[in-house]
């Protein structure tokens, strides 16, 4: 884990509410894996203001640089928008476990809004290490919640969107596309994993389709990670083992140990 400074070398909005941040860091880019994520201590707050955690949304080790897609959704984000190009960060990372790096047969990745973010970083290794059966299912409620479609899409993932308000690919869930696609592989007996990161019922429905078709699921569990290290037991999600610590037990768990309330 590296506890450091690192540089803004991009900032810019890329939709409304949402934000792209790059930051320079070697060490934490070489280091990091899909799922896991950084901590940082966003400027113009208050000194006593605790770290933020965001996933990683790519790492590069050849550039040094990583990452991170946000939405402004409080007062932490709001303030982290009026970072500029040369600012300094204090960032800590990588914390947590992520998403396996290996799968067998088609890897099936489902998001929600900018739960895409670990998931294209997943695809992007998936592809490096010569896995090509990789599909997207991404839902919102409009198409402007859709997001980096074109980074998915320049790593040759096939992309299946759904919107709510039908302005974009299929008009409902991101589990209607998804549900199609799993009965087409079960007809075919090819096998498949279940990759996901959202809002909490999308990642219950398909913990729940990866148990009951008894297929391996890999979820991206989302609590207020608060220390980041697993001090303060304030992430905690219920599993087969007990209440675990989201933050260094995650936030990645298989969907056959989560216990949903």
């Amino acid at each position: 884990m590296v506890d450091t400074k690192a540089k803004v070398v991009v900032h810019e909005e890329v939709g409304t509410l949402y934000h792209h941040l790059v930051l320079e860091e070697s060490r934490m880019a070489q280091d990091l894996r899909p799922g896991q994520f950084i901590h940082l201590k966003v400027p113009a707050l208050e000194p006593s203001a605790l770290r933020r955690p965001f996933s990683v949304f790519c790492a590069d080790a050849k550039l040094g640089r990583l990452e991170v897609l946000y939405k402004t959704v409080g007062r932490g984000t709001k303030a982290l928008n009026r970072v500029e190009v040369g600012d300094l960060l204090e960032v800590e990372g990588p914390l947590g476990k992520g998403f396996p790096e290996k799968c067998d047969g088609w890897a099936l990745l489902v998001g929600g809004g900018y739960g895409v973010a670990p998931l294209y970083f997943l695809a992007k290794r998936l592809k490096e290490f010569g896995h090509e059966k990789v599909i997207l299912f991404v839902g919102g409620r409009t198409k402007a919640d859709l997001l980096a479609l074109d980074r998915f899409a320049s790593l040759g993932v096939e992309v299946c969107a759904a919107t709510e308000d039908g302005s974009m690919g299929t008009k409902g869930f991101a589990v209607v596309p998804l549900d199609e696609r799993i009965a087409q592989l079960r007809r075919s007996g090819e096998n498949f994993e279940l990759f996901a990161c959202g809002p909490d019922g999308l990642l219950k429905a398909i913990s729940d389709r990866a148990v009951s078709l008894g297929a391996p699921g890999w979820i991206s569990t989302d609590r207020h990670m608060i220390c980041g290290v697993g001090a303060c037991f304030a992430c905690i999600q219920k599993t087969v083992n007990g209440n675990s610590r989201c933050c260094v037990d995650g936030p990645v768990f298989a969907a056959k140990d989560l216990i949903w309330q």
